[in-house]
């Protein structure tokens, strides 16, 4: 099996080759560009499993190439930026990342990072057995082998790997309320932590894309506690 390929997007040249050999000794293939059309370049050059995208790059900006990288697709992002604070997290969900990371960090912790997005696949039984293939809930059905959601209507609704993840945690605790604490465990969405905005942001992401002809989408928010998927799932 191929080494999972990471296209590394940062401009300074001591950080780019220090993560660069993190990654390679980790056993990644590293792609590094320092900046957008290096990026365009390196990207259309062949597959990428997870991009590593800082925010501050010269020109086009990390926000705006994860803004272009969302509309033709949903390869895994983590944001790497010196700003740390809650408004560039949310800033970063909102766009469709899968984490963020400040700088400085340890290659320790960022190799952690990347195999906890990279980890993310189907549902399988809590035993250890066969995993699930399906979910059905609302005339909506997910397929967990492929990461898919589809409409009442059949059609494919696009959603990154973070919002995969929250819609299988609620999926696997269907009509119960989780407290956002556990909802931030269960769905391994690390961008920020239960005292701030970001799973809040992860939610509202959810909620539009299961909003379907005028019916508002079957997440209820259970005020001081968490939210809670308020229909039944058939799993199988």
């Amino acid at each position: 099996m191929s080494a999972p390929s990471i296209l590394l997007v940062e401009d300074d040249p001591p950080l780019r080759t220090l993560t660069t050999r993190a990654l390679q000794e980790n056993g990644y293939s590293v792609r590094p560009a320092a900046t957008a059309a290096e990026m365009w370049a390196t990207f259309d050059a062949g597959p990428v499993d997870l991009i590593l995208l800082d925010i501050m790059l010269p020109g086009t900006s990390g926000i705006d190439l994860c803004r272009l990288i969302r509309r033709k697709s949903d390869v895994p992002i983590i944001f790497i930026s010196a700003k740390a604070s809650e408004t560039d997290r949310v800033v970063g969900l909102e766009l469709g990342a899968d984490d963020y990371l400040a700088k400085p960090f340890s290659s320790r912790e960022l190799i952690a990072r990347i195999r906890a997005v990279l980890r993310r696949g189907g549902l399988e039984a809590r035993s250890g057995g066969t995993p699930v293939q399906q979910a059905r809930f609302d005339g909506w059905t997910v397929n967990y082998s492929r990461r898919e959601l589809l409409s009442p209507s059949g059609g494919v609704v696009t959603l990154t790997g973070a919002e995969f993840d929250l819609l299988a945690s609620f999926l696997s605790h269907p009509q119960r309320v989780i407290a956002r604490e556990r909802l931030i465990e269960l769905s391994r969405a690390r961008i920020g932590d239960s005292s701030d905005r970001s799973i809040d942001v992860l939610v509202s992401r959810l909620r539009r894309k299961l909003a379907w002809e005028g019916r508002d989408a079957p997440i209820i928010t259970v005020r001081g506690i968490g939210y809670m998927l308020n229909v039944e799932v058939v799993q199988g």
